[in-house]
């Protein structure tokens, strides 16, 4: 979505496609690290590369969020088909709420209309909070929530982003390097099983 409304906000501006194309791989660049962290969990063998990069297109925060939590308990072969039927299913449930918010748009409250704004981070909140069972997630959000504001009295354009990377690096830094999956150009930490880690390697 924030992709999507970038296009729009600077297409109606009247800005070049020089400046809207970049400005979409940016707000899109958080992908790269979910990517990242969930193709090791999903990959298998029997998986054509057609299969998974069919498949990454998928990939947004809920599904994403979903299946790091559920997949490492289903067999390896039976993840991809999950991951793939879940995130499907929350394409067309959000293309459906789009269209059906058009039409309604225009007959609701203003006060309803300012209220549904706050829905946004209440999604992430109530996503990040069904995973603080796990150490890396406390200390992720911790450092997050504590480096936010600090970062905000610098620079409060980057104070999210500044934020998460510093939260996320603060939590992966004394991690177990077993929890580390590699991945292309980098790793993600990530909290799995040693049967979990061999089985991503092997595939």
């Amino acid at each position: 979505m924030p992709g999507q409304l970038a296009l729009v906000e600077l297409h109606t501006i009247g800005a070049s496609a020089l400046a809207i194309v970049p400005a979409v791989m940016l707000t899109s660049a958080r992908f790269l690290p979910m990517t990242m962290a969930l193709m090791p969990v999903i990959r298998d063998r029997g998986h054509t590369r057609y299969q998974l990069y069919s498949t990454v297109h998928l990939v947004t925060m809920t599904g994403w969020a979903a299946a790091m939590k559920r997949c490492p308990e289903l067999p390896l072969q039976q993840r991809l088909p999950y991951f793939a039927g879940f995130a499907l299913v929350n394409w067309l449930t959000c293309l459906a709420c789009t269209v059906f918010g058009y039409w309604v748009s225009g007959s609701l409250p203003q006060l309803v209309k300012l209220g549904l704004v706050f829905l946004n981070p209440l999604y992430f909140i109530l996503i990040l909070s069904g995973d603080v069972r796990h150490r890396l997630t406390i200390l992720a959000l911790t450092g997050g929530a504590l480096a936010g504001p600090l970062i905000h009295l610098m620079t409060p354009q980057w104070s999210i982003l500044l934020g998460g990377f510093v939260g996320g690096t603060v939590a992966c830094l004394p991690a177990d390097t077993s929890t580390c999956l590699i991945g292309g150009s980098g790793y993600s930490c990530w909290r799995a099983a040693p049967e979990l880690i061999s089985g991503a390697r092997s595939a």
